[in-house]
This record gives structure tokens, C-alpha cells and sequence, in this order.
């Protein structure tokens, strides 16, 4: 039975009926029909430290983004109906969160990620009954699970930008770990928060060094 959403996840999810794709990732905001089908959660909870958002470190052996923060997710399977379902299903087998426990209350565009060409969809889900269980279930994609604070990830003193080699730009945020948020995931919280009025102003002249790409 679904429940009632509580009201500071209301926006988030008033947006996932609203936003473009442009809006959340103005350079490569629609997928070649080629492109992979996949899918990540964004999920949200209520902890003894506020509320939250549940990130995980990718492990240092894949061949690809290796190290870096991330959403739980991955690629659809050819028995998942729908992006949830593949959200769902990943993050269980990543971290071990159990899919019933989990109110899906949006989805976000679909969004292409050129380098591995992925489109990929971002599913909004509130864990109601939070708890610190969650784990790396699966060693080969993920180092640690990463609940971060919503008030970490608004602090303008944790925000910066970092620039590609090629002069690509993009926001990043420091959570404490050894490699920023940054990349595809920093681009979609950052929209997403700035979009539902959670952000604060910050310091945009900031830039750091990207971190080495593995």
C-alpha cells in the first residue's frame, strides 16, 4: 500500500512531472536510440542526522569510474518492466536494500552518458523505515555505502566545480571521501536541488583539479 510522501519530498516529487531532460543535462540530454537502457535511485530517508541521500563508492577494480560516488544502479535487465524495477533491483544486489521497503514516488527524463552510452533513467524513492543495515552486498561494484546529509550537500562551503582536459565544467561536492562527488551524479543533484529550491548560493568561481580518472 503506498503511503503518504512526507512534505519536504513533495517538490522532488511535483518535479519528476515537470522537468526536461534539457534542464537536468542541457549538453547530451537525449539518448541515441542504441544507447543502453539503465537506471539509478536516488534514494532518500529520514536518519538521527536529518534527512538524507544514499550514495555509494564504486570499487576501486571496475574497469570503468572506478572509485568514483555514484547512485546505486546499473543496467536493465531483460526481466525488469520498468526503470524502477531496474533501480530496485540493483541496489539490492549492490547494497542489500530490500525493494518493498522502498515508496517509488517519481521518475526523472531519461539522460545520456555519452563515454559508456547509457541512458539512463533516475528513480525517486523515500525509505521510510531507514536503518544503518545497508552494506556493500556486491564487493566487485561497490567499496561503501555513503548516507549523506542533505545539509552537507547545500553547504555552499562543500561546493565547487571541476574542469575536464577538455573544457568540460561540471559541479562537484566534497563529502568527505577521498574523490569528490562529481561527474553525472554531481550534475543531477545539483540541477535537481537547485530546481526544487535547496540550494544554496556558493562560491561559483571555486574550481578544484579533477580528480584522476580510472
Amino acid at each position: 500500500m503506498t503511503t503518504t510522501l512526507p512534505g519536504w519530498l513533495q517538490p522532488l516529487a511535483d518535479l519528476a512531472g515537470s522537468v526536461e531532460a534539457e534542464q537536468l543535462a542541457p549538453r547530451f540530454p537525449h539518448p541515441p536510440a542504441d544507447a543502453r537502457p539503465s537506471a539509478v535511485l536516488m534514494l532518500f530517508a529520514e536518519s538521527p542526522r536529518g534527512h538524507e541521500l544514499l550514495l555509494t563508492e564504486r570499487a576501486s577494480t571496475l574497469r570503468n569510474h572506478a572509485g568514483q560516488i555514484s547512485f546505486p544502479g546499473g543496467r536493465a535487465d531483460p526481466g525488469d518492466v520498468d526503470p524502477p524495477a531496474t533501480a530496485l533491483r540493483e541496489a539490492q544486489e549492490e547494497v542489500g536494500l530490500d525493494p518493498v521497503a522502498v515508496q517509488v514516488f517519481g521518475e526523472l527524463p531519461t539522460l545520456w552518458i555519452p563515454p559508456s552510452n547509457h541512458a539512463v533513467t533516475p528513480v525517486l524513492g523515500y525509505w521510510r523505515s531507514w536503518s544503518p543495515t545497508l552494506r556493500p552486498v556486491s564487493l566487485a561494484e561497490v567499496a561503501e555505502v555513503l548516507w549523506t546529509p542533505i545539509e552537507e550537500l547545500i553547504d555552499p562551503e562543500r561546493r565547487f566545480s571541476v574542469v575536464h582536459p577538455s573544457g568540460w565544467k561540471g559541479p562537484a561536492f566534497d563529502i568527505g571521501t577521498e574523490t569528490p562527488l562529481w561527474g553525472f551524479t554531481a550534475g543531477i543533484v545539483s540541477r535537481v536541488f537547485e530546481r526544487v529550491g535547496w540550494s544554496k548560493p556558493w562560491d561559483e568561481s571555486r574550481v578544484r583539479p579533477l580528480p584522476e580518472i580510472r
